[in-house]
């Protein structure tokens, strides 16, 4: 078992190479290595510091015939600034718009034409441009979205042809009601947070946003410094690394030798405060959709073990309180769970369920209930067994994922600065206690609550 530190400088062994002549490999493997482990199947877990501060992470899974890679950028909806809101989400659109030298269609063709997948996905605290191809076909893909992420076209045509994509977008979530009432939740308990922000922006900062300013928040976030390469499944470190170095060269990228990545985000919890009480969105629809909760915990609190078991006591599944109490013993509804969001600074803890709007109110108050029976009572030993072995058994059957694998190793490397191999996730897991579980269900029991309905009503 193994908790590996990720310093941003970089510890290891320096691997010095000349720079390759025009046309040629742009680095044969130069920066700073750091060969964190080898799993007991025989995975490979390496990172390099290369030149310019660019922070690359493989994990190679003997066997495997496929590979997932992923481009982030240390850059999310809550980086945003006044007149730019909504500038991400628009960045993720555009860059598969075309480069310099390839088109959109060409970049969709890539991986069309090997049967590989190709996708990205903007959050609230980083962008992720990803793939998943035939390990043979793996420097097709580090050339093709490096080629994207440094050389973005980012024309005035392209930005006006994707506002009404995203536009569109946007009216279809504005369409799905549970999307609705997870949008207003998140909201209003982190207030006036950054992170209360939508991902995607408003309609209005869609119409308002101009060209100019996408251009300038893409200048000033996509840098060497704040990429972070990842890959897993059928991989070689070196080859991934001279791969990365040759499409940032190509790119035009400035990769000055010794740079270090940007700093992470600041881990000291942020204040938050939450508009609390209920909050009713009206929509004609035919089932209301009920969300209650709370601030929860920060992505690096060590009590966000204890908050697993507890999310899957409470809501996690089939055995769940939740599933048990509202729909199989009450029939109040056919979804129901509880989930929880964790950031560098803030979090939240909330309850889902799906109801008649008739039933809103009942459903509501039996929602509370669970959370307080949970912080009164604790959980009993059968649910603790069960859970810890939920949680186990989910975390190995990922483990044989390489997209899982890889998204791990992005989290690691952005968000707490630590790498845990399986066995240090699965004894850290194991080692939650009840009294800790039922410690984190008082802490958040405790806490000013926030509900919001969406239903064919004013009022509840």
């Amino acid at each position: 078992m193994a908790v590996i530190p990720l310093p941003l400088t970089g510890t290891g062994t320096p691997q010095n190479a000349e720079r390759a002549p025009e046309g040629g490999r742009a680095l044969a493997h130069s920066g700073v290595t750091q060969e964190v482990l080898v799993h007991e199947d025989g995975a490979r877990v390496m990172r390099s510091v290369l030149p310019g501060g660019v922070r690359v992470l493989t994990e190679s899974m003997p066997g495997a015939l496929s590979a997932s890679v992923g481009f982030w950028v240390g850059v999310g909806s809550r980086d945003e600034e006044p007149g730019m809101h909504g500038s991400t989400h628009f960045l993720e659109h555009l860059l598969f718009k075309g480069t310099a030298t390839r088109s959109a269609l060409e970049i969709a063709l890539a991986f069309d034409e090997v049967g590989g997948e190709s996708n990205a996905a903007t959050a609230k605290e980083s962008t992720c441009y990803y793939a998943r191809v035939l390990g043979t076909d793996l420097p097709m893909a580090i050339a093709t979205i490096g080629d994207m992420v440094t050389s973005a076209r980012l024309s005035d045509s392209d930005l006006e042809q994707e506002r009404g994509v995203i536009l569109e977008e946007l009216a279809m979530d504005a369409d799905d009601p549970t999307d609705v009432a997870h949008e207003r939740f998140v909201q209003l308990v982190m207030g006036e947070h950054e992170l209360g922000r939508p991902i995607g922006g408003t309609p209005e900062d869609i119409n308002a946003t101009e060209a100019e300013a996408v251009r300038e928040h893409y200048r000033k976030h996509y840098t060497p410094d704040t990429l972070v390469v990842t890959a897993a499944g059928a991989v070689d470190h070196t080859e991934v690394c001279e791969a990365v170095m040759q499409s940032l060269h190509d790119g035009g990228w400035s990769l000055e030798v010794g740079a270090a990545p940007k700093a992470r985000r600041a881990p000291a919890p942020a204040t938050v405060t939450s508009v609390t009480g209920e909050h009713v969105v009206r929509r004609d629809v035919e089932q209301a959709n009920i969300l209650l909760g709370c601030p929860g915990l920060v992505a690096t609190d060590e009590r966000r073990y204890a908050l697993s078991v507890l999310n899957t006591v409470l809501g996690g599944g089939m055995s769940s309180r939740l599933f048990q109490r509202v729909r199989e013993q009450r029939g109040l509804a056919y979804s129901t769970y509880s989930f929880s969001g964790s950031y560098t600074d803030a979090g939240y803890f909330g309850l889902y369920a799906g109801c008649s709007p008739a039933k809103a109110r009942e459903v509501l108050d039996l929602l509370g209930e669970q959370l307080d029976e949970l912080a009164r009572d604790g959980i009993t030993e059968h649910e603790h067994r069960v859970a810890l072995g939920a949680l186990s058994g989910g975390r190995v059957l990922s483990g044989e994922d390489a997209g899982a694998r890889m998204s791990r190793l992005g989290g690691a490397e952005l968000i707490t600065g630590e790498y845990h191999d399986l066995d240090e996730t699965l004894r850290r897991i194991r080692a939650v206690t009840r009294e800790e579980v039922h410690a984190v269900a008082r802490e958040l029991a405790s806490r000013p609550r926030t509900a919001v309905i969406v239903g064919p009503f004013d009022t509840l």
